[in-house]
């Protein structure tokens, strides 16, 4: 059985196949939400609330995207709004693990930061990338999370955060610089805006 014939029965009342797709993506939607709040509560109630909103509002989900997308975009939405409501910046710790429901695991940076192929994250260099992450605007925290964190392509966040192409490319790029800014001499981006990451996809 297909996603699509899941959604369906999901749709049609079926909550077992909702459940399914919870089980599915719940993992991936509350580590996004960790990543922008810095806080497990906030990141659960997020999970929650994205999900609850996703069972009631199914009738309006119409496959123009894909169902994952659509709960990025729930989610997104969610926190803002809570970082809107808290109306400062949270800093978390990179060193502290992530809580799932099989128990801790430490927390990683993947995709476009820093990996071991790519820039050695010491104690220092990790406080450096928490507090740039923490410092940056929302909505460029959002696309660097999206992108350089989540691994969501162009056109993925783009549908997530509803707008052009091209202007998530920009966005995306005006987020590196700032936090290449805000990181100084690691240089993570170049003056471009290209990532580690992006770079060894080049070669």
């Amino acid at each position: 059985m297909n996603e699509e014939q899941i959604i369906d029965m999901a749709r049609a009342g079926d909550v077992t196949a909702f459940e399914s797709l919870v089980e599915e993506y719940d993992g991936r939607i509350y580590n996004m939400a960790f990543r922008m709040l810095g806080n497990v509560e906030d990141a659960r109630d997020v999970a929650q609330e994205t999900f609850l909103k996703a069972y009631t509002s199914l009738d309006r989900f119409r496959g123009d995207a894909s169902f994952s997308t659509w709960l990025y975009r729930i989610a997104k939405n969610a926190c803002l709004d809570i970082l809107r409501r808290r109306g400062r910046r949270t800093i978390y710790s990179l060193d502290d693990p992530v809580e799932t429901d099989e128990g801790e695991v430490d927390r990683q940076l993947a995709g476009h930061l820093p990996d071991p192929e790519g820039v050695a994250l010491d104690t220092e260099v990790r406080e450096a990338v928490e507090a740039a992450i923490a410092g940056l605007a929302p909505h460029h925290r959002t696309i660097i999370v999206l992108r350089d964190i989540e691994e969501l392509t162009y056109e993925e966040i783009a549908e997530v955060l509803e707008m052009e192409l091209g202007t998530v490319k920009s966005r995306l790029y005006r987020a590196r610089c700032a936090l290449s800014r805000s990181l100084g001499e690691l240089e993570l981006f170049d003056d471009r805006g290209v990532g580690p990451g992006e770079r060894r996809e080049r070669e």
